[in-house]
C-alpha cells in the first residue's frame, strides 16, 4: 500500500492506494480540484465542496454515457461478417499451431 497526498480546494488529503496506482490517483485528485476551482467551490466547507464536485463529475459521466448510448450501433450484417472473419482467423491459427514441428 502507498499513500498519495492530494490537494483539493486548497485542502490537503492523504489517500491510501495500491502500489503503482499513485499517478492515477493523483490525476483523479487533479480532476476533482479542477471541478472545485471551476465551480467556485473553494469557499464552501469541506463536505459541501466535495459533494458539489462529485455532483459535477457525475453529471459529466452521465452526459458521456448518454452520448455513448446515442452512437449508432453496428449493422447486424456487418457484425455477422466480423464474426465470420474472426472464426476463420481462429481456424487458420489452430491449423498453423498443429502444423508447427
Amino acid at each position: 500500500m502507498s499513500n498519495v497526498q492530494l490537494t483539493i480546494g486548497g485542502r490537503s488529503f492523504t489517500i491510501a492506494c495500491a502500489d503503482g496506482e499513485e499517478a492515477h490517483i493523483t490525476r483523479l485528485g487533479e480532476m476533482i480540484d479542477a471541478m472545485v476551482s471551476e465551480g467556485g467551490l473553494r469557499t464552501q466547507n469541506e463536505p459541501r465542496m466535495l459533494l458539489y464536485a462529485s455532483l459535477m463529475l457525475a453529471d459529466q459521466l452521465h452526459e458521456a454515457f448518454r452520448r455513448l448510448d446515442a452512437q449508432p450501433t453496428l449493422d447486424p450484417s456487418a457484425a455477422q461478417r466480423l464474426y465470420q472473419i474472426a472464426a476463420r482467423l481462429e481456424t487458420l491459427a489452430a491449423q498453423m499451431e498443429h502444423a508447427a514441428p
